[in-house]
């Protein structure tokens, strides 16, 4: 399963169907979110559902259809993908399920580090967000190769958000906050909405559509912050059965509430941001983004 793995999005049309094409000019002729986050769910129940041999193979299907949904956002023309690879929370689940999403990880960032040449092709950045801390050190070593080998990319971005919570970015955001006072980098009047925003994982990148499969009506303490104006899909089919058709129905319903979104949007806005912020907090924010890498790039 592994050997095929998906890592050039331009590749995407090798495996379409006739009536992707159609159905894509259908959907393109509308609004496309710039950034989409996916709240992966099912991939459990897939595998109860489906008889398969282990609870692991029902999230190596999973894991293969994330892959796939990634050529399509990319073909689409959807900018930015996060996806909710591993809560915190899940931490709590047997250690044999634990341990084997763990190697499934590492096996799918070791594939992507060592495939240069096609990454270098796509030209797609990737991102890690989550507590690092609370991974072992060689996801963490791997976690670094794959974001420090795709930094200067820009033809797409694909945030994996592991070891994560909202409330454990918001609580790391305002640790932050709380040293740049400290070192009075931040005077106290400077923190609002902006400022949070510049410090959580994101750093401001807030998502347009949120999808969540498998018909539960929740966030689960997903980008609870980022997606406050966002539009909010729940599909009913488990994750490994969402295909290019769900996708593009979850993107439909994105366009019919483009409006709303935009009111709602206008009312919640925090206040914009403005080249003075950006230099009144210069000193604080290159400050925090070079700890940041240290953190999450390794860098010595």
């Amino acid at each position: 399963m592994l050997d095929e793995l998906f890592t050039d999005p331009t590749e995407i049309r090798k495996g379409f169907e006739w009536w992707h094409i159609p159905l894509q000019k259908i959907i393109t002729s509308g609004q496309i979110p710039r950034h989409v986050a996916f709240i992966m769910d099912g991939n459990r129940r897939f595998a109860r559902k489906t008889d398969l041999e282990s609870i692991q193979r029902g999230h190596e299907k999973g894991c293969e259809q994330m892959f796939k949904i990634l050529g399509w956002c990319h073909e689409i023309g959807i900018k930015e993908v996060t996806l909710y690879s591993f809560s915190i929370e899940n931490f709590k689940r047997s250690n044999e399920e634990v341990n084997g999403l763990m190697q499934l990880t590492e096996k799918i960032l070791t594939k992507l580090v060592k495939q240069k040449e096609r990454m270098e092709t796509a030209q797609i950045r990737y991102r890690v967000y989550g507590n690092m801390t609370m991974l072992s050190p060689n996801l963490r070593e791997l976690v670094g190769r794959l974001q420090r080998m795709t930094k200067h990319y820009a033809k797409g971005q694909v945030n994996f958000c592991f070891a994560y919570t909202a409330q454990d970015d918001m609580n790391r955001a305002f640790e932050w906050i709380r040293k740049g006072v400290e070192k009075g980098l931040i005077q106290k009047n400077q923190i609002d909405e902006w400022l949070i925003s510049r410090c959580l994982d994101t750093a401001g990148s807030e998502p347009d559509l949120l999808i969540r499969t498998s018909g539960e009506l929740r966030l689960s303490d997903f980008l609870l912050w980022q997606c406050s104006n966002c539009h909010v899909y729940f599909d009913e089919d488990l994750w490994p059965e969402f295909n290019f058709v769900n996708l593009c129905k979850a993107i439909l319903s994105y366009q019919m509430n483009i409006a709303k979104i935009d009111r709602i949007s206008k009312v919640l806005i925090c206040k914009s941001y403005d080249s003075k912020m950006f230099e009144d907090l210069k000193e604080f924010l290159e400050w925090m983004d070079e700890e940041k890498k240290r953190q999450t790039e390794l860098i010595e």
